[in-house]
């Protein structure tokens, strides 16, 4: 099993870079950045970085690890632009970009910006032509696609990426794993191992419908992981305010996170993600991290 860094794009770009050469130097499989404008919430005066600018920069700055977005949302640009910049991303990269894409969901971002958030019925349709568009530019020379959402007319995706492998970050169970069966490469979700193992079986009856072996699609997952360090009163409370959140959470010593950890595995997970968006700055936040890589990670 791999694990790969998401550092917070709400830190600051030097902050940003400084954890994917750490990522990069320790052995880390990957970096992700997520998409957003801002904090989920109501506090608008966090800044947050833009999604393919951090992307890009990584790119250059980094030689090894995989470079990935966690989940691009399908509402804030029209798929053929993204894929475009998806592929340039990838050729900066030397093929290393992974295209995650989502549907899209915090309402926050779509009410400043006054972008349209559909109803969850019409966001997953246009979430699947998204895919149609996007599968369409990646293997035609000309893409021409007649949707109900989205329009192509013999529209060019140049150059073309050797192999842009694509992500879906989904969960719903009843469509939207069925749009992962049909167009993903990877696929990734939050949740611990039993949860993931639950979506596993709904996702693998998915692809039975269509004549796909699930084991062909890599699968990643996060929660809210950290090895709390003895005395760490700060880490005890932050624990017992994300579980009374019903938050996804795997934290604890180093045994009771690597007895759950080492479960992901049997549940079909490939790579686990390590969100630090909580770890502090400076020294505090590498402690945690290697805590969790020489404590967890490197005794699986």
């Amino acid at each position: 099993m791999d694990f790969s860094f998401w550092p917070n794009a709400g830190r600051t770009w030097t902050e940003v870079l400084e954890g994917a050469e750490y990522a990069e130097r320790t052995g880390w499989h990957g970096v992700w950045i997520a998409d957003h404008f801002m904090k989920n919430g109501d506090d608008l005066s966090v800044p947050v970085n833009e999604a393919f600018a951090l992307l890009a920069g990584l790119a250059v700055r980094t030689e090894r690890v995989r470079i990935g977005s966690m989940v691009l949302g399908n509402t804030y640009r029209h798929p053929a632009v993204a894929a475009n910049a998806a592929a340039t991303i990838d050729q900066m990269s030397n093929g290393r970009f992974v295209y995650g894409i989502g549907a899209g969901w915090q309402v926050n971002e779509h009410e400043v910006y006054g972008i349209e958030l559909p109803p969850t019925k019409e966001l997953l349709a246009r979430f699947e032509e998204a895919c149609q568009v996007l599968t369409g530019l990646l293997t035609e020379e000309r893409a021409t696609f007649d949707g109900k959402y989205y329009q192509l007319k013999g529209a060019p995706l140049e150059p073309k990426p050797a192999k842009l492998p694509v992500l879906i970050g989904a969960a719903g169970e009843k469509v939207a794993l069925g749009i992962v069966a049909k167009y993903a490469d990877e696929w990734n979700h939050w949740g611990r191992p039993e949860l993931a193992a639950h979506k596993g079986k709904v996702f693998a009856e998915h692809c039975e419908r269509i004549g796909r072996d699930p084991k062909t699609v890599r699968r990643s997952a996060q929660t809210f992981l950290e090895v709390i360090a003895p005395g760490d009163t700060e880490a005890v409370a932050r624990k017992e305010n994300f579980e009374s959140r019903g938050l996804h959470v795997i934290m604890g010593s180093a045994q009771e996170v690597l007895d759950v950890v080492a479960q992901y595995p049997e549940a079909g997970i490939d790579e686990i993600l390590v969100p630090d968006h909580w770890f502090g700055s400076g020294a505090k936040r590498y402690e945690t991290l290697e805590r969790l890589r020489e404590e967890v990670f490197n005794k699986i």
